[in-house]
This record gives C-alpha cells, sequence and structure tokens, in this order.
C-alpha cells in the first residue's frame, strides 16, 4: 500500500504534470530537492508532451535542477511527443551551453533527431545558437546531417550567413 508522501509527491494536475515538473521549469532548487528527498518521480511525464521535468531544466537552462536530475538517473534520451525532441535538442536551440555539456557528458545523442530529423546541430543553427554550433562542431556533430527537406546545418548556415 502506497504511503500518504508517494500519493501526494506524484500526483499531477489537470496537464498531468507533477510539482516536480513545475519545480525545473521555474528553476525552483530549493522545492526540487525537497520533492526529490520525498521520492518524487524524475520520469513523470505530462499528459500532452510526455515532457519529463528534465526537458523543462534543459529548455530553462537551470544548471542546478539539470544536475540534481541527473543526479538521480533521469532519461537524456527521452523524446516529447509534440516535436520528437530531446532534452539536448532544447538546450541547444535556446543557447544553454553548459546544460549542453552536462547532458552530452551523460551520454546525450549528439545526432538525435526530432520528427522532422532535425539534430541539435541544425535546431542550434536555426536559432542563431553560434557558440552552440561551434561547440557540437567540435564534438563531432555532422555538419551534412539531413533534415526532412534535404536541408543540412551547413546549408542552413549558408542561407543565414553565419560564419
Amino acid at each position: 500500500m502506497a504511503s500518504k508522501t508517494e500519493t501526494w509527491i506524484n500526483q499531477t494536475g489537470p496537464d498531468g504534470r507533477t510539482a516536480l515538473s513545475y519545480a525545473a521549469e521555474n528553476g525552483h532548487e530549493a522545492i526540487l530537492k525537497l520533492l526529490l528527498e520525498r521520492g518524487a518521480d524524475t520520469e513523470a511525464q505530462g499528459i500532452y508532451s510526455h515532457r519529463t521535468p528534465l526537458f523543462y531544466a534543459a529548455e530553462n537552462g537551470h544548471e542546478a535542477i539539470l544536475k540534481l536530475l541527473l543526479e538521480r538517473g533521469a532519461d537524456t534520451e527521452a523524446k516529447d511527443t509534440i516535436f520528437g525532441k530531446t532534452p539536448l535538442s532544447y538546450a541547444a536551440e535556446n543557447g544553454h551551453e553548459a546544460i549542453l555539456k552536462l547532458l552530452l557528458e551523460r551520454g546525450a545523442d549528439i545526432e538525435s533527431k526530432d520528427y522532422r530529423e532535425q539534430t541539435p546541430l541544425l535546431l542550434a543553427v536555426a536559432r542563431g545558437q553560434e557558440a552552440i554550433v561551434k561547440y557540437l562542431l567540435e564534438q563531432g556533430a555532422d555538419i551534412e546531417a539531413k533534415e526532412y527537406e534535404d536541408q543540412t546545418p551547413l546549408l542552413l548556415a549558408g542561407a543565414m550567413k553565419l560564419s
């Protein structure tokens, strides 16, 4: 039988998200720590996008939160159901270099593709995230990886006149 703590700690709102998910999204480290200590599920997914708390930490650049979730074994390769993106994709397109590095250190796939076959490198190029583009290239990201319309990061960078 589940304890009272186990019952409420992973309770969800109308969107299927837990308190841990909101703490990760908004950078509330102390609350996140408390929830983790009480047994909050790091892999709990919202019912619409199926994003875990790690997605929200990566997307919003909350490095300390991301570290705590990774220490608890959060899945770096989970994909959301709206775009098919991984936490690495969100970090790349939003320019969060420290987050990107942590995810790659934990084995995140540098060539992961979303539903449009876009890699983190292509997403970073499309958003003009030059520091991210440089880092991904230094780490061996494929500049010729094609997305669903045969666009590559190299072609897109040329079209956008990025150096």
